[in-house]
């Protein structure tokens, strides 16, 4: 089978949005949370989320062109363009058959969804939607819109599988190229749900924090007073492309991409397995894919959502999986900077991995104030400082409600 590698990358992140200030983000351990201003968030039980900010859409999309589309395609076609200027790909020299779209959103256009149904319940019953309201909603059409934009013609799809979407998306464009169906894949994922809905939905299950007096620090994987995720918004995007090919045409290389598992719980639509069973299975499958013993990892990108029983479950599965390597390696969970993306959780944090590896860092939890006796704290969870180490391999985990699991490793080059 072929080698992938990883040639181009864009991110709009609640901490950054470009690569660069995603990196400085990253590196500098800032928290992305912050009041709501996407709507009157008073009478919810948590009132502030990790959103993008300062992001206009008409600095890169022009006005007509951005009404018709959702907010999650408007950071697809953004992250997109930067992963394709960075990759520095040229349209004439390449086979568009062999260029394809696999782009991930865990809900799609909920933003456009919320604002058409309140605009039908305030009126007097006559059905007056908008003509796009269909293609904004759906949750493929980000992958159709790069595709068009560029010209690719080959395989296009999105992937499903809540917050292990994004994942999924990498792992089978990882899948396309190294089995030669494809030379060149955007793929990577976005979603936009700081909205009324998620909210109030993620409120009624009791999974957000709702640390309204102190939101800066909400998000607390592996602390003691951990009281649930924060949601976030953004994207990221990746061009994966056949080795043989990037080195043809002279492309700067990040990473490469070497193995990739997928597994389900199979034990609650909601609820981790309470032993990390599917965890811990789609770590081995990553791991046996890339044909690499749990010694030839250095970092760990955890799932570390800042739930009580999610960050206890997967610490469990990486002493099963790894064993004495564990307390050698690195572990941190960025979501306690970006929040939970849901859908676009692996991409910007597959991406957070490539960076590290990329500047020689481990991205910290931050927001820890005090251990979890539940946990094994003689892990190295790479508590609220950036810690320098060489990166010459990683795993990114996501784990989605369903019993959704992904893993991917990467590697340098």
């Amino acid at each position: 089978m072929r080698r992938v590698v990883v040639t181009g990358l864009g991110a709009i992140t609640p901490i950054g949005n470009t690569i660069q200030e995603y990196l400085e983000g990253l590196q500098n351990g800032v928290s992305g949370a912050d009041l709501i201003t996407q709507f009157d968030a008073t009478k919810f039980k948590t009132q502030f989320a990790c959103e993008v900010k300062g992001f206009n859409v008409q600095d890169h999309l022009h006005r007509r062109e951005a009404r018709r589309l959702d907010r999650f395609s408007h950071f697809a076609m953004v992250v997109s363009e930067e992963a394709f200027q960075d990759s520095g790909l040229d349209l004439e020299k390449i086979d568009l058959d062999k260029a394809g779209v696999i782009w991930a959103s865990g809900i799609g256009g909920l933003h456009t969804l919320e604002e058409e149904v309140e605009s039908f319940l305030g009126g007097d019953g006559t059905p007056r939607y908008n003509p796009f309201v269909i293609p904004k909603i759906i949750g493929d059409i980000a992958a159709g819109h790069i595709s068009i934009k560029y010209g690719f013609r080959g395989v296009n799809y999105s992937t499903v599988s809540a917050c292990s979407s994004s994942s999924h998306a990498i792992s089978n464009a990882f899948d396309y190229i190294r089995l030669g169906r494809a030379d060149v894949i955007m793929t990577g994922g976005s979603e936009a749900t700081v909205a009324k809905l998620c909210i109030g939905g993620f409120n009624s299950m009791k999974a957000l924090s709702t640390r309204n007096d102190d939101f800066k620090t909400a998000s607390r994987p592996f602390d003691l007073d951990r009281d649930g995720f924060v949601l976030g918004e953004g994207a990221a995007g990746l061009i994966l492309e056949d080795y043989e090919h990037a080195k043809a045409r002279g492309a700067k290389i990040y990473a490469e991409i070497v193995g990739a598992g997928a597994t389900a719980d199979a034990h609650h639509i909601t609820a981790p397995h309470p032993d990390g069973l599917g965890a811990r299975n789609v770590m081995k499958m990553a791991l046996n894919d890339a044909k690499m013993n749990p010694e030839d990892i250095d970092y760990v990108n955890v799932h570390g959502t800042s739930t009580p029983l999610g960050d206890i479950a997967e610490t469990k599965a990486i002493q099963q999986v790894f064993g004495d390597h564990a307390y050698k390696m690195n572990i941190s969970s960025t979501k306690s900077m970006t929040g939970h993306l849901l859908g676009a959780a692996g991409a910007i944090e597959s991406v957070a991995g490539i960076l590290a590896m990329n500047h020689n860092f481990i991205p910290p939890t931050i927001n820890h104030f005090t251990d979890d006796p539940a946990l094994d704290n003689k892990l190295n969870l790479t508590f609220n400082q950036a810690q320098e180490r060489e990166v010459k391999a990683f795993l990114s985990n996501t784990f989605g409600f369903g019993g959704h699991n992904s893993s991917v490793v990467f590697k340098k080059i």
